[in-house]
């Protein structure tokens, strides 16, 4: 999920989509991708409810890596 994404952003709108009443939801990975790649950003994408964040430019490898801790 990008961060910075106009209307609502990747914060906000992972807070609503963990809000909806499905059980899906509570479970389902979300990644942040930003190009800010901070200690505090990295922070605010979990106590937002994402599960893992990436930064751009994105590196394969690693994006790969996280992905996969996901879809075991």
């Amino acid at each position: 999920m990008d961060v910075q994404m106009p209307i609502m952003d990747g914060y906000e709108a992972t807070r609503t989509i963990r809000a909806l009443p499905r059980r899906d939801v509570k479970s389902m990975p979300i990644i942040a991708t930003t190009a800010n790649a901070l200690e505090e950003d990295k922070e605010a994408a979990l106590k937002n409810g994402m599960n893992a964040h990436i930064s751009k430019p994105l590196d394969v490898e690693i994006f790969m890596e996280v992905l996969g801790k996901f879809l075991k």
